[in-house]
């Protein structure tokens, strides 16, 4: 293939994109693009024309996966010597291979999970901490490592970036530090240090530097958007002040700040880089005119320098679809339904997606899918080629390619093999009996593929030892069932946004603008996940005949084509009204009369010193009670009250909503989530029918 061949079928910013083969070059690229497919030209052209050596190419990207199809379109345009990793399979393999030439001794042993060692700090330090709260700590720790902050400095740098930890900043720094003296002790590293040691050694050892810096000479990184300080810190060790830098992302595609990401390098790429060439990709080539323009109008209303308005190329196709559900198992139900009909119109189930906020709202639609008779799966559950039934039948079918002989022909004798396992002509009901088939059927289809183009047994196995490498899974028939956050990366012929309320999107514990801000390019991402097919939806109350007091996301007013509420909360972290404001700084204590100036002591509605009686028992019901709400939403327990509102709650044991509402910390959003059973509490304690 001639260099000119590689920049046919390009559009004209694809193309400039293709032709800027030296850096430092930014290419801003919306969703659906065609991002993957400007880059892999790019660098195809380059090595085609000489402008660079395949092997002296390092294309960085954030998925195992995303590296695979990197190197798999990059084999098809005939340039297949390129490396495409993730940071961290990047970093370790030089670690490994430096280390014992200028360290010596074996590299230390990687970690799969944090919580091992977690434990035992905690046991260490006297504590019993949950699973769920060690992984919560773990995920503190995490983010500290990737912005470069130690276990001294975490509890004020969590307090400035409105961290919310499951126990105190201070006793979180305290396992922080006792995690690090045990990783230490026993020669281990996780992901976080594997990026800071490759950095270190290639900073200290001078002859590290020089041998990484001749091998990789031109560097690309997708995803740049998702960049944290450690990545970066990384990059610019690896690039020693060159710049033959090509990186690509989307600013309104942000969505893991959380985790230490921050789009400032790309949105500040051409000041870092003067000379750089800034190119933007706003042609959809993914999703029709109909959800390419709610796309846009959603955006239009963010608070951003740096929207850009996406041009849809694909013809006409149906408009959103916005659906409004008395309850939750309704709504389930109901997207059941048109998920039915759409396969009932050709659009095959594994070409339909439901997203939504937090992985606890998938349990509602598992269930109404299987009474439904329609097969799903949960992506983000368990990787493809890490399935116990999967692992066996590829451990099987190596052995039988081994044995088999030249005539043997490829999809019978994968057959064969996988009706042994439990494959049958007709799919079971449901369950994991059907999750099962469906892994091996997928399996199954994959030999029909590769069978089609003559492929033999020892091709079959080849190709599954290449697919799980990279975490590329035949596609498994059955509706998707993901969270926002997994989806990122991904597209579907139709997509089902569902539970679309205030206080889910944006989620409750969004606090500051900020964080608002990034739960609108949630769910951005969520609509541009469709091609054709986009419904949203939301339910008024959680279960089949409460309280509806729900309100659609604020993201979707005039959207949706119905007027939007007359009031609506306002926005957290954008300042109250004057009124307000002032009532709260003149409240006084219910017991003595004095103004209150402490904000805990305005939640309590008294001074901390003043005595006041409540019932002790129903203090621990409450606190029992939110332990348990806290684990059902995957939250840590603050979030559903604090401690000082919970006390406030049991001094003042409100027996009806207007008494709850009193309370401060207790807002609309919380009331229809947690007012029931909350208020139920307080009356059974009144009755004195709390053990009835």
């Amino acid at each position: 293939m001639e260099p000119a061949d590689v920049l046919a079928g390009l559009d004209p910013e694809q193309r400039a994109v293709a032709e800027a083969v030296r850096g430092p070059v930014c290419v801003l690229a919306g969703a659906g693009t065609g991002k993957t497919r400007a880059i892999t030209h790019r660098i195809a052209h380059a090595v085609r024309s000489g402008a660079a050596d395949a092997q002296g190419v390092l294309a960085v990207t954030f998925t195992t996966r995303a590296a695979g199809e990197l190197r798999q379109r990059l084999r098809a345009l005939g340039v297949p010597g390129v490396q495409a990793r993730t940071f961290h399979a990047a970093a370790l393999r030089q670690l490994t291979y430096f280390w014992p030439r200028v360290i010596g001794g074996d590299p230390p042993s990687v970690i799969e999970s944090k919580l091992p060692l977690l434990a035992a700090a905690s046991r260490h330090a006297g504590r019993d901490l949950e699973r769920s709260d060690l992984r919560d700590v773990a995920a503190e720790i995490e983010w500290a490592k990737v912005v470069q902050v130690g276990p001294e400095d975490y509890a004020e740098n969590a307090r400035k970036a409105h961290r919310t930890p499951p126990v105190p900043a201070e006793e979180v720094a305290r396992l922080y530090d006792a995690y690090e003296t045990l990783r230490r002790e026993r020669h281990l590293i996780d992901f976080e240090t594997i990026l800071e040691l490759t950095a270190a050694l290639i900073t200290e050892h001078r002859e590290v530097a020089t041998q990484v810096r001749q091998q990789y000479r031109h560097f690309v990184v997708d995803e740049y958007q998702d960049v944290n300080p450690l990545q970066k810190l990384l990059l610019d060790t690896w690039l020693g002040g060159r710049d033959d830098l090509c990186v690509v992302g989307d600013p309104n595609q942000t969505i893991y700040s959380f985790n230490g990401a921050t789009p400032r390098y790309l949105t500040g790429f051409a000041v870092e880089y003067p000379d750089a060439a800034v190119i933007r990709l706003v042609r959809d080539y993914r999703s029709t005119p109909q959800v390419v323009s709610l796309a846009n109008r959603l955006l239009a209303a963010a608070r951003t320098p740096h929207r850009m308005t996406l041009l849809a190329q694909r013809p006409d196709g149906p408009e959103p679809v916005f659906t409004e559900y008395d309850d939750e198992p309704a709504e389930a139900e109901g997207v059941a339904r048109a998920v039915r009909r759409l396969a009932d119109t050709g659009v095959p189930l594994r070409e339909i997606a439901v997203l939504f906020r937090v992985n606890a709202q998938s349990e509602a639609y598992e269930e109404a899918f299987a009474k439904a008779g329609i097969p799903c799966l949960v992506r983000g559950a368990d990787r493809f080629f890490e399935r116990p039934e999967v692992r066996k039948a590829v451990v099987l079918l190596r052995g039988a390619a081994r044995s088999a002989g030249a005539g043997d022909d490829l999809a019978p004798t994968v057959h064969h093999i996988l009706a042994g396992e439990g494959l049958t002509p007709q799919a079971p009901g449901g369950g994991k009996a059907r999750e099962k088939w469906e892994s091996l059927k997928a399996l199954a289809d994959l030999a029909e593929d590769m069978a089609a183009e003559g492929a033999s047994l020892a091709d079959f196995v080849t190709e599954l030892e290449r697919r799980a490498s990279e975490q590329h899974a035949p596609p498994v028939e059955g509706v998707t069932l993901a969270s926002l956050h997994a989806a990122k990366g991904l597209e579907w012929d139709a997509v089902f946004l569902v539970g679309a309320t205030d206080g889910m999107l944006p989620i409750v514990y969004a606090e500051t603008p900020e964080q608002i801000e990034e739960e609108r390019r949630l769910l951005y991402v969520g609509v541009t996940r469709a091609r054709a097919h986009l419904a949203v939806s939301w339910a008024l109350a959680r279960s089949a005949g409460g309280r509806r007091s729900r309100r659609p996301s604020r993201f979707l007013d005039g959207l949706t084509g119905r007027p939007a509420p007359r009031s609506r909360p306002a926005a957290a972290g954008s300042g109250a009204p004057k009124e307000r404001r002032a009532a709260a700084a003149t409240a006084s204590c219910r017991v003595c009369g004095k103004t209150l100036a402490a904000a805990a002591e305005q939640k309590l509605g008294r001074c901390a010193t003043c005595p006041v009686d409540y019932d002790e028992g129903l203090l621990e019901r409450l606190r029992a009670w939110r332990t348990a709400a806290a684990k059902e939403a995957k939250v840590p327990p603050y979030v559903v009250f604090t401690d000082v509102t919970l006390q406030a709650i049991a001094e003042r044991a409100p027996v009806s909503e207007q008494d709850l509402l009193a309370i401060a910390g207790v807002g609309r959003i919380k009331l229809e989530r947690y007012g029931d059973a909350v208020i139920g509490l307080c009356r059974a304690a009144a009755d004195g029918t709390e053990n009835a």
